[in-house]
């Protein structure tokens, strides 16, 4: 199969995943970019969990 038929169609893509790997490697315009972090803004609940969320939580596993 030829590279350029590889690269135009993205369900041959996901059948030759080294192809993909290379193309990332050499592509100029991935290698320009600038990475960032981004945190989520809401912090996990640490500990224990308020009376209202447990009470929601238990009827949630209730239900199943």
């Amino acid at each position: 199969m030829q590279t350029s038929q590889l690269r135009s169609n993205p369900f041959v893509l996901m059948t030759h995943p080294e192809v993909v790997l290379q193309a990332v490697e050499k592509s100029e315009s991935l290698a320009r970019l600038q990475g960032q972090v981004f945190r989520p803004l809401d912090k996990p609940i640490l500990g224990n969990a308020p009376a209202d969320v447990a009470a929601y939580d238990r009827r949630i596993d209730q239900s199943n």
